[in-house]
Parts: C-alpha cells; sequence; structure tokens
C-alpha cells in the first residue's frame, strides 16, 4: 500500500468517525444528554440556554451527516471547515463551564474541566485533517483572487 493511500484510508476513517461523533453527540442533545449540555451554556449568554442545547444538536447532526456523506472536494473539506469552525463557535461554552464551575459529563472538578479545554483544539484539527479543510480552503481562495 502506497504512502497516500495510506493517508486517504487514514483521513476516510477519521471522516467517518468524526461524522459518527458528531451525529451521536447531536442527537444526545435532543434527548438523554440535554440538561448536561446546558451546563455548558455561557450565563453571559442571553438565549435560552435549551435553545441553545436544542440548536447545537441540530447541528451537530447536520455536521455529523454531512462528514459520513460528503466525499469530493472542495466539499469536503468545506465540510471539515465548517465542523472545525462549529468546534471553535462552542469553545466559549467549554470555557464558561470551567469558570462558572459547572459539573457535566463527570467533569466535577476544574482539573477535569481544563483537561476538556485542552482537547478542543485536537477537534479542530481533527476535522480540519479528515477532510482536507485547509487545502480545500486554501483552493477557494486562490480561485477567487484570480
Amino acid at each position: 500500500m502506497t504512502t497516500s493511500r495510506a493517508r486517504r484510508l487514514v483521513a476516510g476513517a477519521g471522516q467517518v468517525a468524526l461524522g459518527a461523533f458528531l451525529a451521536f453527540a447531536g442527537t444526545s442533545h435532543l434527548t438523554v444528554a440535554r440538561q448536561e449540555f446546558q451546563a455548558q451554556v455561557p450565563a453571559w449568554l442571553p438565549l435560552d440556554p435549551d435553545f441553545v442545547v436544542l440548536a447545537s444538536g441540530v447541528a451537530e447532526i447536520s455536521l455529523g451527516a454531512a462528514l459520513l456523506t460528503v466525499w469530493k472536494q472542495p466539499a469536503r473539506g468545506l465540510v471539515g471547515a465548517t465542523a472545525a469552525a462549529f468546534f471553535v463557535a462552542v469553545f466559549p461554552g467549554n470555557i464558561a463551564q470551567f469558570a462558572e464551575h459547572k459539573d457535566g459529563f463527570g467533569l466535577d472538578t476544574d482539573t477535569k474541566r481544563a483537561v476538556r479545554l485542552a482537547f478542543q483544539p485536537l477537534l479542530v484539527a481533527w476535522a480540519l485533517g479528515a477532510t482536507g479543510g485547509v487545502g480545500a480552503l486554501r483552493s477557494i481562495v486562490a480561485r477567487a483572487r484570480r
């Protein structure tokens, strides 16, 4: 097996895994973990926490479905970049959970909440790396400049 083929297989597996993870997380936003996710909604956000949880759940299900079905570039990379942007957008909720000392998902100490914060950049990298998101965005920007 060539190195490029192995990379494509690993990226494809990463994309499927991320898509399944997001679809599962989104479904749990709407069902069994709704209250747990509300703990991550920042107190300063002027929106109903339940609305935020439901909206983010729908977004996660949509992103998960797109990651599981979109395979041609540049659309694949755009889906990955959108997932990465989503992970950046929800990061303030994770920070708020840490800063406000809110329990949720077994994150019942500041140490556990801090460790979780360290994993958010990995989710961004996973979304971009598994889909070729950076390359797709560069290609689109280059075409727009012509």
